[in-house]
């Protein structure tokens, strides 16, 4: 019984060039494409362009809406945040004034 023989550089090159041609011979065999298959061809791919700016232009709706809520929240939390407005030194002093006198006057 012969052990296995690992083919040579020569057999290897050899066996890829025909590979090549073999590969070649494939695709000269293929017809060339008819002008009808290209017109199909080019309708699907106007189609495929059409539903992608479809998505695309929804996809952009979407995102314009989001941003447009995000914009809303973050305006109605500032509106929140600020609340009522802190009162300037002579409103605490003249609320401080009215409660002393008021105490004053409680007291008589």
């Amino acid at each position: 019984m012969a052990g296995y023989k690992a083919p040579g550089f020569a057999e290897r090159t050899a066996a890829a060039a025909a590979a090549r041609t073999a590969a070649l011979a494939r695709l000269k065999a293929v017809p060339a494409p008819t002008a009808e298959e290209l017109a199909e061809r080019a309708r699907k791919a106007a189609e495929r362009e059409a539903l992608a700016a479809g998505k695309r232009d929804a996809a952009r709706a979407a995102r314009e809406a989001r941003e447009l809520v995000a914009r809303e929240r973050k305006q109605a939390a500032e509106a929140a945040a600020q609340g009522k407005p802190q009162p300037t030194e002579e409103e605490r002093k003249a609320a401080r004034d009215a409660r002393y006198a008021a105490r004053k006057n409680r007291a008589k």
